[in-house]
């Protein structure tokens, strides 16, 4: 298994095409380079590449949400570490946070919530006996660590002038 924080999962290097007009990592590419860390962590919990081929099932992301912190550009060094925040039989929740290295600052976080489907006919099934041993095990550790800021937040109401809601 490995260690609780997960860290270091995913590691990218900001390139040409990644940057935007503004001079910084666009924000496609924020969610391609957390994209990378999901994978990293499906592959920890059992759910590897391999598998999913042979079984036909894997984890279909249903929301997520970003949160943007500091600026990130050529040339940079980012890690992902994983989180895992909850999970049950059939979904998975986490939260990715995106360092800038050496440093270590945090860029950005992405919180998760992922289902598990049988790919032939799409219809949401039970994660493998293995992989939920699997995900109890990095729980009982990631239970011990503080609660990300980042995690369950929402966008909030601006209190200025509002859209009418419908």
């Amino acid at each position: 298994m490995a260690d609780k924080e997960l860290r270091g999962l995913h590691k990218a290097t900001v390139t040409k095409d990644m940057v935007d007009y503004n001079g910084h990592l666009n924000v496609a590419y924020y969610v391609q380079v957390f994209d990378g860390s999901t994978d990293a962590f499906m592959d920890v919990i059992g759910l590897t590449a391999e598998r999913r081929q042979r079984d036909g099932n894997t984890l279909f992301t249903v929301e997520g949400h970003i949160t943007y912190q500091k600026e990130v550009h050529l040339g940079d060094e980012l890690t992902c570490d994983v989180r895992l925040l909850g999970f049950d039989e059939k979904r998975l929740r986490f939260i990715s946070t995106m360092r800038k290295e050496p440093e270590g600052f945090v860029a950005a976080t992405m919180e998760w919530l992922h289902i598990h489907v049988d790919l032939p006919t799409r219809k949401v099934v039970p994660m493998p006996d293995d992989v939920l041993e699997e995900l109890t095990a990095i729980m009982a550790q990631h239970e011990q660590l503080e609660w990300p800021a980042e995690a369950g937040r929402a966008i909030e109401r601006p209190t200025g002038r509002a859209v009418k809601q419908p």
